[in-house]
């Protein structure tokens, strides 16, 4: 896929809806960043933290709301959502995945049980075993592995050294990053007579329509029936889902975070980056998860939670204010109890 090498300020306005102050032909040939973009770059203003960078930009056109003063050497284009218009813009110039040409390389091994939809392409290297099953134009890049009886839906992009584990099932337009891993076995082990007794793990993993799965994240297959995740949930590099884990549809899970085995997540669920819930608890729709957080029992629907253990937001907050205070109260609880001895009665 070729993108589009340049376009005109005018061109971005109506593509994004917005209104357009400054020369409509002004040229727009990358995007970057605002302290980073330069002249024929188009950048975005979605923080207020970075507006006295708006001085110093040297950017060509830029995504801003609606309120917000612009140099006037600067194109604007004024949206209420800055942030959202920029992911329409970048549309136009990404290059798409990397191509893998369809049909199978000369190196990749194929069983002769497996079967391959229209235009699905197998890259160097790569495995498919013994009555996996491909959808139309799905593609498995270099070194990628999918396993005895696996199936793949339409449109699936797996980068590469990517793995899908034996009888695990894949929707349509799945993207697994880089070493992504689906259908490692989970953490299942007995204590028995002094030691660990390995507990196979003969369930699978089943991924809906429109997930992304970061580089090098797990999903472990299941001891026994399904670990599921619902479609369009998009979860983060480095991000650990374990056994029996069961993730509802459009949840979003950031880098390092990690979820217990047999844990139930809602719709439109959000965990910050290297929060961890526990095992065998319920997350309702719309939880908001803090980063660092620690979830160790069930949450109710639409509830912010942060800290450890994992409580009301505005609680934990108060409670880190609390915290704060300690040493100062330290002091003057020392104070008290001297003047309390030398017959002062004092505090300072």
């Amino acid at each position: 896929m070729t993108a589009p090498r340049e376009r005109k300020a005018g061109e971005v306005a109506d593509h994004v809806e917005g209104v357009l102050e400054g020369d409509p032909d002004v040229v727009v040939r990358a995007v970057a960043g605002i302290e980073e973009a330069g002249p024929g770059d188009l950048t975005f203003l979605a923080h207020p933290r970075y507006r006295a960078a708006l001085d110093e930009t040297r950017a060509s056109v830029i995504l801003v709301p609606p309120d917000v003063p612009c140099p006037a050497a600067l194109t604007a284009v004024r949206v209420a959502d800055p942030y959202g218009a920029l992911q329409r813009v970048l549309g136009w110039f990404d290059p798409g995945f990397p191509g893998v040409a369809p049909g199978v390389h000369r190196t990749a091994v194929v069983d002769p049980s497996a079967e391959l939809g229209p235009d699905a392409a197998v890259g160097p290297h790569a495995v498919v075993e013994a009555g996996a099953r491909l959808g139309a134009r799905t593609c498995v890049g270099v070194g990628g592995y999918i396993g005895e009886a696996a199936e793949l839906g339409e449109d699936c992009y797996l980068y590469p050294h990517a793995y899908v584990g034996r009888r695990c099932v894949l929707g349509d337009r799945v993207v697994l990053q880089p070493a992504a891993v689906i259908g490692s076995d989970g953490f299942g082990y007995a204590f028995v007579d002094g030691r660990y007794r390995r507990i196979p793990q003969i369930g699978i993993v089943v991924i809906g329509d429109d997930v992304e799965i970061g580089a090098n994240a797990c999903i472990d297959r299941a001891t026994l029936g399904v670990t599921r995740i619902g479609r369009g949930t998009k979860i983060d590099n480095l991000v650990q889902v374990a056994h029996n884990v069961a993730i509802a549809e459009d949840s979003a899970l950031a880098a390092q975070s990690g979820v217990a085995g047999s844990t139930r997540i809602g719709k439109h669920v959000r965990l910050g980056g290297q929060a961890g819930l526990a095992g065998h608890i319920r997350v309702g729709d719309g939880v908001q998860v803090g980063a660092q957080a620690g979830v160790i029992g069930d949450v109710p629907p639409g509830v912010t939670v942060s800290g450890y253990p994992a409580r009301p937001h505005h609680e934990a907050m108060r409670a880190e204010a609390a915290l704060r205070r300690l040493p100062d109260l330290a002091r003057r609880v020392r104070a008290l109890e001297k003047g309390r001895r030398d017959g002062s009665g004092e505090a300072p």
